[in-house]
Order: C-alpha cells, then structure tokens, then sequence
C-alpha cells in the first residue's frame, strides 16, 4: 500500500496554492518569465497564466510581479509574499510527508498487497 497525501489551499472554490503552483512558482522564479517557466513545464503560456492569475488573486498580495515585454524584455519575478508563501508551503509538504510516513507504516502493515477480486 502507498500513502499518497497532497496539501492543496483553497480560497473559496479556487486552489490558492498546492504541488503544481508551487512547482510553478519555482519555474518562474529559476525562468524569469511564465512563458519559459510554463514551457520547461510542458504546459500552455495561458495555462501557466491562468494559474499566476489565480494566485495572485487568492493572496493578501500577488506572488508574482510581471512586466511586459517589448525592448525591455518582460518578465516575472516572485515577490516577497510569493517568496513567503512558497516556503510555508513547502514546509507544510514537508511535516504532511513526516507524518504520512508515521501513519503510513501502521496502514500499510494492515493493507492487502492487492485488493480482492470484485463482487466478493
């Protein structure tokens, strides 16, 4: 048996931060940019937008600052809040991953290696 937890932070009906966010937060901040980093992604420029617009939107403050493009260049940087938020984040990863290993080990040692056939 495999425990499998993941945090996800809701704000109303929308996911405010969880796995993938987070894992773009990282993107843009290691790219510069949320095309770049929705690209090294494997995932759209708008999809990666959509998610930055969500979270910037669920927060106190944005977790992302973009500028535009032109002969400037654009791009996107983390603020301090995104920089905050995503180190609380992956801490609570973290301790959710201790804590599932603890309990995993008490449910995996009563789990079945596979289940019974159906209709038992």
């Amino acid at each position: 048996m495999t425990l499998k937890l993941k945090a996800q932070i809701l704000c109303g009906e929308e996911i405010a931060m969880g796995p993938g966010k987070a894992d773009l937060l990282e993107a843009i901040d290691r790219e510069g940019s949320i095309t770049r980093a929705g690209k090294v992604m494997g995932m759209s420029y708008r999809r990666a937008w959509l998610l930055v617009d969500a979270m910037n939107r669920c927060w106190a403050a944005p977790l992302v600052e973009t500028a535009a493009g032109g002969a400037k260049g654009g791009g996107a940087v983390l603020t301090e809040t995104g920089r905050e938020v995503l180190a609380a984040y992956r801490q609570l990863e973290r301790s959710i991953s201790a804590t599932a290993r603890e309990g995993g080990a008490v449910l995996a040692r009563l789990a079945r290696a596979e289940p019974l056939p159906a209709g038992r």
